[in-house]
């Protein structure tokens, strides 16, 4: 008897949370049936929360579902959540702790936390009510997702990028990513905290920043690039007029004097499209002092070392490499793919050129996000881009549990910009580049 009933005690829990999910779904249905929604902006959350409350006991009389206090008041407060908010996203939003919310059909739903992937006991109550959340998430930046146009990035109001696919790409039901940006964006003093670069480094590209050189963050997916191009950018003095281009705006400058730009993808017949490059020619009009690119990633990249080489210096970007010598070639190869024709020598010398800080960003087999290296450009020798390392991370020991020790050096290498700071007045000390012995 005890078997049987440890058997059947699992799929009686099931069987009531779908009676939950129902019920829950049938009452969402009533409330926008019911409410005003044109004058929830100037209704306190309270009222709401009484006014569903009110709906759902007499949703209750009507069927034969007994709730406890505990979830009648779950019940009320996700009811809030779909009809305010993003239904069952909004307590992973709220989660300070979570970085990704990754949505697998309405049936999976994986966070990330510390860097590790975990699933969490959050479900959709089917594809349909989980594309109602995708589209209310798109449409509230203009944009749309449908079976003719199946992709779409766009963001949240607190900047978290957001990512979704939907049939007939997606196979067995819609996929969200939802990429999570702090509400109190990262300084570089909370990131050196955290580990993710040495005071030193830091040092050395407050520097590079306010000595008006352009710095290109390289890294991997999920490494951190957007990250560390809002901590550089805390260096930017606020009397400078800075211009942001991004596909879709993520950035979190904290100065007074930024004109923020973003992409737009083409319309339903196809026409209206606006490229990053077309943002990247007109802030060229803008009067920019600096141009910071959210990400190159296609022939934009020609404008932008054009900007860097001809007066806008101090220009910053980011691209997916996991090398800085890879990062060369991936600019090679968007410029080539841009169609334009130039012998390799010269589409290497404008690089090199354009180019002076590459930061190399990667997020480690323990999941934890670090400048792996920074790295000048010195010149060219022949049809060579040269490079030099002035600080690295040095990997000492993995611990238990995949821990990994390791600490940032100096290579002792003295950087090449070293007279450009004292002319600046930023003489670094030398032993900032002397090798930890």
């Amino acid at each position: 008897m005890d078997a049987r009933a440890g058997v059947a005690a699992p799929e009686v829990d099931q069987k009531r949370r779908r009676r939950l999910l129902n019920f829950k779904d049938e009452l969402h249905r009533k409330l926008l049936d019911t409410l005003n929604l044109a004058a929830l902006d100037k209704v306190s959350e309270n009222e709401l929360r009484y006014e569903i409350g009110e709906i759902v006991r007499e949703g209750l009389v009507d069927s034969d579902l007994v709730l406890s206090r505990t979830e009648f008041e779950q019940l009320v407060r996700e009811l809030v959540d779909e009809v305010m908010g993003l239904g069952p996203l909004e307590p992973l939003l709220a989660d300070p702790t979570i970085t990704d919310i990754l949505i697998n059909t309405y049936e999976q739903c994986y966070v990330e936390r510390g860097g590790k992937l975990e699933r969490v006991n959050v479900q959709f109550k089917d594809n349909a009510h989980l594309m109602r959340v995708i589209t209310k998430i798109v449409s509230a930046v203009g944009r749309r997702v449908d079976e003719s146009n199946p992709w779409v990035d766009a963001r949240l109001a607190d900047g978290s990028r957001v990512n979704a696919l939907v049939p007939p790409c997606a196979v067995d039901g819609p996929l969200l990513s939802i990429r999570k940006f702090s509400k109190i964006p990262y300084t570089v003093d909370k990131l050196i905290e955290g580990g993710a670069f040495s005071e030193e480094m830091a040092l050395f590209l407050h520097a590079c920043v306010r000595t008006r050189l352009n710095v290109l963050i390289s890294g991997g997916t999920g490494s951190g690039k957007t990250t560390t191009l809002n901590a550089l950018s805390s260096f930017i003095a606020n009397d400078e007029r800075i211009v942001t281009i991004e596909d879709t705006a993520e950035l979190q400058l904290q100065q007074d004097h930024v004109g923020r730009m973003e992409s737009r993808p083409p319309n339903i017949e196809g026409h209206g499209a606006v490229t990053i490059r077309d943002l990247v020619r007109n802030a060229l009009r803008m009067r920019p002092d600096r141009i910071i690119v959210g990400e190159v990633r296609g022939e934009e990249v020609i404008d932008m070392l054009q900007a860097m080489n001809t007066g806008h210096d101090g220009s910053m970007t980011t691209i997916h490499a996991n090398s800085p010598r890879d990062a060369m070639g991936r600019i090679e190869n968007m410029i080539g793919m841009s169609g334009i024709e130039l012998p390799l020598k010269a589409v290497r010398t404008n690089i090199a050129s354009a180019i002076q800080i590459i930061v190399q960003v990667s997020r480690m087999s323990d999941g934890k996000r670090r400048m792996a290296s920074i790295s000048e450009i010195v010149g060219m020798e022949g049809d060579i881009i040269t490079m030099q390392e002035i600080f690295k991370f040095e990997r000492l020991s993995t611990e238990q549990g995949g821990l990994i020790r390791g600490r940032y050096v100096a290579t002792g290498i003295r950087s090449k910009f070293s007279d450009r700071f004292k002319q600046w007045g930023y003489e670094l000390p030398a032993s900032l580049f002397r090798p930890d012995v």
